[in-house]
């Protein structure tokens, strides 16, 4: 009997980020799928990326998304949901810039960071960031950790950061799309992320039917890198539910699912 084909995976980084953010998942998944890694360039918006996406991608493939990339993956099912075997959201959001004051503190804290890039550095931005704290407190000792995200970020110009800071001011609110999602989908998050709260994730499975929530203890901002064993674990299990669907096994009756 022939082998079946490897199904198709589109990971996508989260702001500064590069492949380096999966690489451990490259590795695990890679007998299940075949994985490309989008690269944002200088788009300045989100649908700009998820078109780019689309142009590269196969007609129909599976596609996760890290932070700013969670947000890219729901444009693309915003944009061609018929396209997309299964959505996996790793520590990211889908509410939009808040209104008022709380949005222009927003907007004046990424222009202080535009700032400090230009004028020193992406490793500046990135040592900022880690202050957060963008991993758990307790990683800020392991350096093979934290120099290997200070270089991925270092790896980015201060162009790029500007166009992603553009992309996240004009972000969609993504709630009303949220109730449409029918593929396979995985919410994932560190449990003590900073950035991206374990209780908005709970409210996106909430929101998303048939969604499975994982909560990754001992964990910050940048699950794939920090815990990958365990992230690993979950993305294999949910590429094996999208798998089994697109081969036309029966659908699980749709109901929250939580590990």
């Amino acid at each position: 009997m022939a082998e079946q084909p490897l199904h198709p995976l589109v990971l996508i980084p989260g702001l500064m980020c590069d492949a380096t953010v999966w690489n451990a998942q490259i590795a695990a998944l890679s007998d299940l799928a075949a994985v490309q890694v989008a690269d944002h360039g200088l788009h300045d918006s989100l649908g700009a990326m998820a078109e780019a996406i689309l142009r590269q991608a196969p007609m129909r493939f599976a596609v996760a998304g890290h932070s700013m990339g969670g947000r890219v993956a729901l444009e693309l099912m915003r944009r061609a949901p018929w396209r997309i075997s299964g959505l996996a959201l790793l520590d990211t959001s889908y509410v939009p810039l808040a209104s008022g004051p709380a949005g222009e503190r927003e907007r004046q804290e990424r222009a202080k960071l535009l700032e400090l890039a230009q004028q020193q550095g992406m490793r500046a931005v990135g040592e900022r960031w880690l202050r957060i704290p963008m991993v758990h407190p307790d990683r800020f000792g392991d350096r093979e950790l934290i120099e290997r995200i200070l270089g991925m970020i270092e790896r980015r110009t201060p162009e790029q950061f500007a166009a992603q800071v553009r992309a996240l001011l004009q972000r969609p609110d993504a709630r009303e799309l949220l109730g449409t999602i029918t593929c396979p989908t995985l919410i994932l998050c560190g449990r003590e992320d900073a950035w991206a709260l374990a209780a908005a994730h709970r409210e996106m499975a909430a929101l998303i039917p048939g969604s499975t929530l994982v909560s990754i203890p001992h964990c910050g901002h940048m699950s794939t890198l920090e815990r990958p064993t365990p992230v690993n674990e979950a993305l294999r299990a949910w590429l094996l539910e999208v798998i089994a669907r697109a081969a036309g096994a029966p659908r699980a009756a749709a109901r929250p699912r939580r590990r």
